[in-house]
């Protein structure tokens, strides 16, 4: 794998970042593509491209961090009124960037961004067998509890 990702430099201090939050585990910084005003990343400082890679911890910490954004993008002059959370994990779900990051996007009213897709609607037999599926790839990965 390599390590290499603007995100590495930006926590290393070689690229420049509008810092918002900063610990041992994670970074929060204003992205410089926002969808809104006031849209920021947050990041593990230890690279990982994927979230099979990064630490449970620091992917709970990533949340944690984000909730607390989230709480202070709606006081700020920021003034939103809503708080999307984003996280693309592969190419198919839109990652750019491999290294985890999780989009902290503010929401007011008009503000253009949105889901663009469409749900759909299953029987309960496809969901049952979709659900029994997943159960089993979490028995196989020793992740059930």
């Amino acid at each position: 794998m390599n390590p290499y990702t603007i995100f590495a430099d930006i926590v290393a201090g070689r690229a420049p970042s509008s810092k918002v939050y900063e610990d041992d585990d994670v970074l929060a910084f204003m992205d410089i593509r926002p969808f809104t005003p006031g849209h920021l990343l947050v990041i593990p400082k230890i690279p990982a491209r994927s979230l099979s890679e990064l630490d449970p911890a620091v992917g709970g910490k990533l949340f944690q961090v984000g909730q607390q954004l989230a709480a202070a993008l709606r006081t700020s002059e920021v003034g939103a009124d809503g708080v999307n959370f984003f996280l693309a994990d592969g190419v198919t779900a839109g990652q750019e960037v491999f290294h985890v990051h999780l989009h902290v996007i503010p929401r007011t009213p008009g503000d253009g961004f949105g889901l663009r897709g469409r749900p759909t609607t299953l029987p309960r037999a496809d969901l049952d067998y979709l659900a029994g599926s997943i159960r089993g790839a979490l028995d196989r990965n020793g992740n059930n509890s």
